[in-house]
Formats: structure tokens, sequence, C-alpha cells
């Protein structure tokens, strides 16, 4: 079943939950890595605070007409991140739920014909504003479990979990790759790509884990490397 407007709302909220918790760290904490390669728990936290305040501009984009790029340049994005990481983790705390509640505010305030605004992402797609909660619980949920405090995405929920894979299908298919033939219990994608299909068999969550290039093996069995995602 496609993934509905209200599904992705409640998706981001409950992400944003699940990061936010997560992040509740101390200095030591959230110094320490991520399951991310090169990041560390405080530059992922600011990522994810960054990632709040960008989107928030989407909605005023939304809510005004005035455009408003989610960032003025790449180099505006690591240049917020890695400032963000060098602050004490009570001040990128703050700042994660600060701007997760603005955001929050941002997008209730908005009328029916707000949401059909359509805004530019980071990645050039134009978009209506409706897409916004969707890529912001794409980004919380997923990132929660890269903090690497003990989530997985067995605590997600099994809807959400198949929307993200419906998606990641998606972007990989237009992208080159192996060719692959993937099932859980209770879905079931073929990925177009190179040479002969590759049977890949295992839990939502394994599969998931797997599209997303979080794991190299699914059930415990090696499976075709797969490049960047996003």
């Amino acid at each position: 079943m496609p993934r509905s407007f209200d599904d992705a709302r409640h998706w981001a909220d409950l992400g944003t939950a699940l990061f936010v918790k997560a992040a509740g760290l101390d200095e030591a904490g959230l110094g320490a890595p991520s399951a991310l390669p090169e990041w560390n728990r405080k530059q992922l936290v600011a990522h994810v605070a960054a990632n709040a305040d960008a989107l928030g501009n989407l909605v005023h984009w939304a809510a005004t007409g005035e455009p408003t790029p989610m960032y003025s340049s790449p180099e505006e994005r690591s240049a917020g991140i890695e400032t963000g990481a060098r602050l004490p983790a009570a001040e990128l705390t703050a700042w994660l739920r600060r701007s997760a509640d603005r955001l929050a505010a941002g997008m209730d305030a908005l009328d029916a014909a707000q949401w059909q605004t359509p805004v530019l992402t980071a990645q050039g797609r134009t978009v209506p504003a409706t897409e916004l909660p969707w890529m912001r619980s794409r980004e919380v949920c997923v990132h929660a479990i890269d903090l690497g405090t003990g989530l997985s995405f067995a605590d997600l929920p099994d809807d959400f979990l198949t929307a993200l894979c419906d998606d990641v299908v998606g972007k990989r298919g237009k992208a080159p790759g192996p060719a692959l033939l993937l099932t859980a219990p209770d879905a079931r994608w073929e990925l177009p790509g190179e040479g002969e299909p590759v049977d890949v068999t295992g839990s939502l969550p394994d599969i998931t884990a797997y599209l997303t290039g979080r794991v190299g093996d699914v059930g415990g069995a090696p499976a075709p490397a797969l490049g960047p995602w996003l």
C-alpha cells in the first residue's frame, strides 16, 4: 500500500522522538563514533538538527511563496554540521530539540493549499511540500539507528520499513548496480540492474538495513555490494 501523507507525518513525529531520546547523551557519549563511517555522534546530531532547519526553509517557501532553498550551498551545509559538532553536548542537543520543534510547528501551520506548493530539494528535485514529512521521517528514523545506541530497524514500524524499501528501490533502480530479487515475509521487490538477478531473502528489518547500505549481508549470508543510496 502506498504511503500516505498522514503516515509520513506520524513517522516524522515517531522518528524525531526516537532520535532525540537516543541523542540524550553526555559529552563523552556524543563524542563517540556513530555507526556511520568517519562520523561521530556529534556530527550526526548536528546533521539532523541542520536538516530540520533546512526543511524549515522549505516550509517557509510553502507558507509564503518566497523561494527559500534548503541550503545556500553544499559548503554552507557542511560548515553548519562541523560548527554544530563542536558545540558542547548540552548546546547541541538543545539545538536539536529547538529545530525539531520549530519544524513541527511550521508544518502544523500550513493549510491544504500551502501543502501543494512546489519546492526544491537539496538534490535538485521539485516536489510538492507534502513530501517534506516523508523526507524528515526518513532522516530521523534511519539516523536514530545510525547513532549506534542500541536501536535497530526492528524498532521501527513495518509500514515505515516497507515505504522506505519502496523509496530506496526506486532510487537505486535509476543508478548502476546489481539486479536483485528482494524477499521479506510479506513483501517483495525487484531491483533492475546488471547481470542475472540475485535472490536476497530475509526479515523486513534485515532487507531494509541492507538496501540502505547499513549492512553487507542479509540473514548472515553475504549479499551483492551496493553503491550509495542518497
